[in-house]
């Protein structure tokens, strides 16, 4: 591009001093300028394709490892819930247990309580009975036998 303004800035000077200047010099310089000025904007043109592709490329990877991140994360989260899952199948097994066992602990102390209260009316029962023999027995013993 140099060369061609070099080019130019002599053969403006030409012309301006030359009558008998061919002005078919300068368009063909012109066309030279085109054609510099296409080749420019092709290999610009080029070089912004590589760079799509590169940055493509780029997101591609960037994708993957985002993926494979992502997998890990769920992976990690599946492993996760189901130890959770194990861990509250496991506590819930030992809260049913302790209830049964409370269950059946409750149901003994009824039987307990039940057989206790019937003993004790038994004993009750029992002294009313001897209170009141012994009671006839000292009302009989007393009365004369007229």
């Amino acid at each position: 591009m140099e060369a061609l303004i070099s080019q130019f800035t002599f053969l403006s000077n030409q012309a301006c001093e030359d009558k008998g200047f061919d002005p078919y010099a300068i368009e063909d310089l012109m066309k030279l300028f085109e054609i510099e000025a296409y080749n420019s904007w092709a290999a610009v043109e080029l070089e912004q394709e590589r760079e799509v592709e590169e940055a493509e490329i780029t997101m591609q990877k960037a994708e993957d490892y985002l993926d494979s991140a992502m997998e890990d994360a769920m992976d990690e989260f599946r492993m996760f819930e189901e130890e959770m899952v194990r861990i509250e199948k496991e506590e819930y097994g030992g809260l049913v247990e302790t209830a049964e066992k409370a269950r059946k602990m409750g149901k003994f102390m009824e039987k307990a309580a039940t057989f206790a209260s019937n003993k004790y009316i038994e004993a009750a029962m029992n002294s009313a009975s001897a209170s009141m023999k012994a009671a006839f027995k000292g009302v009989s013993n007393r009365v004369h036998p007229s």
